[in-house]
């Protein structure tokens, strides 16, 4: 037998966690490779305010419109992907932390969530953003499942969310974008990119919603046309007619395949789009022209590779995922000073860091399986 000195094997294991992306923790007297994603400790270091709230930048700026997120503000949607990461990290004190983030700063006294704050905590909008709002309450009924500690607390919240978007947040029987609270106006526009399939069927197993309503939802995606590759960007709910836009926001794209994938529909034609896309270009680009599926940006966005890994893993393509995961933390830690995070001439979005957070920890458990 072999005997490898203590020096070497903890070389050994720091190699290895290099390549994980994990770090070196010492605990019972052995040196163990923590799989926690440096990013991880990035957005927990440098985007979180003080009272705990996820910051939209890494910069701070002033907004000049309520409708326009800038600098520290914290949105919604930075807190349902952290509930997400939580959950898929099975972090239950970071689970618990977010929870009371929901409740202190963003859960409004109408019961529906601001869909922005400002740095201090505080709602200077009215509005919500169901996309957002899907996301917490799915990331809710999760934990629900996961963990014991105030199981009942937690479902009771996703119950009131989603009792304020059944009676305030519907048009001609479907889900809209947002409502105002404050004057009683609400979208009639349903982005699809907002129907979030896991979480609806959680919603309607839950008894949340009406028997049936799933389905409903499930139909508009599965029955929804295509321009011979890209997805529609929108549902007209007076018209019950799909809209498209000339630019192709390949996020958006990559979010609703995600939620198809949950479905006897896959989304077989962007994969083969992007799996060709990438293998001759060597990039996804940001956005795309519906024409004649060219990239309109030079521009690549971690966000686009995060999504994609997550569509790659639904997929049942390990090697397609590692090959998109080798590129994307290319991107990672290219500033010094920012170790971990994916910034970009000092400055980043929280998305650009919690889509590639999130796909990299579910491959990592897709990988252990």
């Amino acid at each position: 037998m072999r005997i490898v000195s203590r020096k070497r094997l903890l070389w050994l294991l720091i190699v290895v966690a290099s390549i994980t992306g994990g770090s070196m923790i010492y605990m019972k007297g052995q040196w163990i490779v923590d799989e926690r994603s440096p990013t991880a400790a990035f957005v927990q270091h440098h985007m979180t305010n003080p009272n705990g709230t996820l910051a939209s930048y890494l910069k701070d700026a002033t907004s000049e419109s309520p409708d326009v997120v800038a600098g520290r503000e914290a949105l919604s949607e930075s807190l349902g992907l952290w509930m997400q990461y939580a959950v898929a990290q099975n972090d239950e004190e970071l689970f618990k932390q977010s929870y009371d983030l929901l409740t202190t700063y963003f859960l409004m006294p109408q019961k529906y969530i601001a869909w922005k704050l400002d740095a201090e905590g505080e709602s200077l909008v009215t509005t919500n953003a169901l996309g957002d709002d899907l996301r917490i309450i799915g990331a809710l009924l999760s934990a629900a499942e996961l963990w014991e500690q105030d199981k009942a607390r937690i479902r009771e919240t996703a119950a009131e969310l989603t009792q304020t978007l059944n009676q305030s947040v519907q048009m001609e029987g479907y889900y809209v974008d947002f409502h105002d609270f404050s004057n009683g106006i609400s979208s009639d526009t349903l982005s699809l990119v907002y129907v979030d399939l896991p979480a609806l069927n959680a919603m309607e197993r839950y008894e949340l919603l009406k028997p049936g309503m799933y389905e409903k939802y499930e139909y508009l995606l599965k029955s929804m046309p295509d321009d011979g590759l890209f997805y529609p960007k929108s549902f007209n709910v007076n018209s019950k007619t799909y809209m498209y836009d000339d630019k192709v926001n390949l996020i958006d794209q990559l979010i609703v395949a995600n939620h198809l994938a949950t479905t006897s529909h896959k989304p077989d034609k962007l994969i083969s789009f992007l799996k060709e896309e990438f293998a001759t270009r060597k990039q996804l680009a940001g956005q795309y022209r519906r024409s004649d599926r060219t990239p309109v940006v030079a521009y690549e966005s971690p966000s686009v590779y995060g999504l994609a890994i997550l569509l790659a893993i639904k997929s049942g393509d390990p090697k397609w995922a590692k090959q998109l995961y080798n590129h994307m933390i290319t991107f990672r830690s290219q500033d010094p000073n920012y170790p971990g995070g994916y910034v970009f001439n000092g400055d980043t979005h929280a998305f650009d860091n919690l889509f590639p957070l999130i796909a990299e920890t579910e491959l990592q458990k897709y990988l252990r399986k």
